[in-house]
């Protein structure tokens, strides 16, 4: 990649608005460098209940190998962002709204891990990421400040299910542009550790294309075990991961929830996951302790099925293997 490639503001609307999967951006925020900006705004929560969410999961947590996140308009809604263009750097309010077929504003949802939407903003480059909590006018018109630090291609997240019964789980994806001056950066490199506010996560697991695989993160700070994580959006951890390129979105959420008298509050948290094909994959962990919400992002390499598969897997399918054909 030639790092002398610059493009303009104007270059970096289009970049976004066509969707390409090029993207750039700086190394910077909580999910990509050891020192993340002073205030956490995005994270903090402002109460309600913690329901369970299901985030297109089956039991368990295993979630479906369906990627979402690739259609702005699906099963009868669509995302429409309102300002699909903010400036680097810059804290903006995002206005957007659902709409369904009639082009009418969503204004029933209901509440998944205390909340009825979840947004997120991620950069195409996979090195920005904020999980963002949005309010809802009475209109069905979403609003939320933002300050996107680095210029380039974005994609913007609506995870939602609507109201009544037997509505499912939709994950809608718009273009974002962020303009100013930028130099693309490259996916960080595939890591089974990071490292955010002193606090270690490490990832034991390996997702595979289209088949249920558990994935184990592990907190620790300054080398001891952190065993008082505290509940966030209803769980100990909060798990998204986006597909490199096209950023397909995979939502999933942790096996086992506070209080069910089984599930200890680290230093462990477990996820059960399929992803939808092999590839690149960008994994955010949002995390809870002492009051304040972090978040810490690997890069992993998902091989075609059958295809260089890594150790866990290989044990994870022998032991299906040997468990299905008991006696």
């Amino acid at each position: 990649m030639n790092t002398g490639l610059r493009i303009s503001a104007f270059a970096a609307a289009i970049v976004a608005t066509f969707g390409t999967a090029y993207g750039v951006g700086a190394s910077i925020g909580p999910v990509v460098a050891e020192k993340p900006p002073a205030a956490h705004d995005e994270h903090k929560e402002t109460g309600g209940d913690e329901a369970g969410h299901d985030g297109g999961a089956d039991e368990g947590g295993a979630a479906s190998a369906a990627a979402g996140g690739l259609q702005i308009s699906e099963s009868g809604y669509t995302l429409a962002l309102d300002t699909p263009r903010v400036v680097a750097g810059k804290s903006t309010v995002l206005r957007f709204s659902v709409k369904d077929d009639s082009g009418r504003n969503l204004t029933s949802y209901e509440r998944e891990h205390g909340k009825e939407l979840h947004f997120i903003v991620a950069s195409r480059d996979l090195t920005v990421y904020r999980h963002l909590h949005p309010t809802r006018a009475g209109d069905g018109t979403w609003t939320v400040a933002a300050k996107l630090p680095a210029a380039g291609g974005y994609r913007a997240f609506a995870d939602f299910k609507p109201a009544g019964k037997g509505a499912t789980g939709i994950t809608l994806g718009a273009d974002l542009a962020v303009s100013s001056t930028s130099e693309p950066a490259a996916l960080p490199s595939v890591r089974a550790s990071a490292e955010v506010d002193g606090y270690r996560v490490t990832l034991d697991g390996a997702l595979a294309p289209g088949k249920a695989r558990e994935l184990k993160l592990t907190v620790s700070k300054d080398g001891e075990p952190v065993t008082d994580l505290q509940p966030y959006l209803g769980a100990y951890g909060h798990l998204v991961a986006l597909r490199a390129g096209d950023l397909a979105y995979l939502h999933v959420h942790p096996n086992g929830e506070p209080d069910d008298g089984v599930t200890e509050p680290g230093p462990e948290v477990s996820f059960t996951a399929t992803a939808p094909s092999s590839g690149a994959y960008r994994l955010f962990l949002d995390f809870q302790h002492k009051g304040e919400v972090r978040t810490a992002a690997f890069t992993v390499d998902v091989p075609a099925a059958g295809a260089g598969a890594s150790k866990e897997s290989q044990e994870s399918e022998e032991s299906e293997e040997g468990e299905s054909h008991g006696h």
